[in-house]
């Protein structure tokens, strides 16, 4: 089965070449879907795959770009963007994603870049599962109570409110982002920018992992809004990682090259299907795929410890990441699909 491998010519490694195309494709879905560059599952991808952590966060980084981008364009039909939230953003996700990407290169030279950069994944994605799952069981709880006293269900509830208190920080500049509905204090979008652009450059996940909940938590955007406009804050600060790690030479071209052409695709699909499934779906399904995520990178931990499972927790690591990005998307298609046809559906009943 060697023709089923490709040597990469700069990380000098041979890959499995159709895991790429379904990273590539699924995470396009997955990505235009939940509004970011899914890097969230190709860094840990690549690196099950057989790339070193420090290329498989470079070239990573360097295809969400231009995948973003795309997705950009095409939120932006549905008035999803919020541009002037994304542009004072930008400040603090350069500055950010700087200083993470530094300390990727100190970890490397003194060999504990995977083993630190492993665990500050396990750790970010169990309390972002948190984050999702108790806003979920909070707002279903808020839905009971309003019922039970006979009030109309608040559509725009959520469980967590903690932009509700950000918001009263009132140190100047004060702005007005009408897309998103808000008025606040610019140092709040800038500081949370600048944290997940730290995280960017650390985990090569593009903030888009952490900076989507961030928008809708801390920021207080709606969630179809938060998904639009961090695809666009990804585009842009993906294009200058993509730039920084190509010059520190961690970036596999052809890689990069052969998942971007099958994300352009998925990508159109996953942004479509935002505009049928809305709000709370969106952060059941993000919660879903952020657990298996995080089982499969413990997997990769457990070997450090227990070297005589290596190869099993490989294969299941393995299988796990590309199942779960082959099962989201199929989803999120199948989800799109109907909404379509229903729509169709509808226009025509009416005509």
């Amino acid at each position: 089965m060697e023709w089923l491998y490709i040597l990469m010519p700069i990380a000098g490694v041979k890959i499995f070449w159709p895991g790429l195309i379904i990273l590539g494709i699924g995470v396009g879905v997955i990505g235009g879907f939940f509004g970011m560059g899914g890097a969230w599952m190709v860094t840990p991808g690549l690196n099950i795959l057989g790339f070193p952590m420090a290329f498989a966060i470079g070239t990573d980084i360097a295809h969400m770009a231009g995948k973003s981008l795309i997705s950009t364009m095409r939120h932006g039909k549905f008035g999803n963007v919020d541009y002037k939230l994304g542009l004072i953003m930008l400040v603090g996700t350069v500055v950010g994603f700087e200083v993470g990407a530094q300390m990727i290169m100190w970890l490397e030279r003194i060999g504990k870049v995977d083993m630190v950069v492993r665990w500050i994944y396990l750790g970010l994605l169990a309390f972002i599962t948190w984050m999702v799952f108790t806003d979920i069981a909070r707002r279903k709880a808020k839905d009971r109570a309003a019922i039970a006293a006979g009030k109309e269900v608040d559509k725009n509830a959520t469980g967590l409110e903690w932009h509700k208190t950000l918001h009263k920080i009132k140190i100047p500049p004060m702005v007005n982002l009408s897309v998103a509905g808000i008025y606040c204090s610019a140092w709040l979008p800038i500081g949370v920018s600048f944290f997940t652009g730290w995280l960017a450059g650390i985990l090569g996940i593009g903030g888009g992992l952490i900076r989507m909940p961030a928008l809708i938590y801390l920021v207080g955007c709606p969630t179809h809004v938060a998904v639009g406009t961090d695809l666009f804050e990804v585009a842009i600060s993906g294009l200058y990682g993509a730039a920084s790690y190509t010059y520190k030479g961690r970036t596999e071209l052809v890689a990069a090259i052969i998942m971007l052409i099958g994300a352009a695709m998925g990508a159109q699909v996953g942004a479509v299907a935002t505009k049928y499934i809305k709000g709370y779906g969106i952060r059941i399904a993000f919660g879903l795929a952020v657990i298996g995520c995080a089982i499969s990178v413990f997997l990769k931990l457990l070997p450090v410890y227990i070297p005589s499972i290596n190869q099993i927790c490989d294969i299941i690591a393995t299988y796990m990441i590309l199942g779960l990005v082959s099962a989201l998307a199929l989803y999120i298609t199948i989800r799109m699909v109907q909404g379509a046809k229903n729509e169709i559906a509808a226009k025509k009943a009416k005509a």
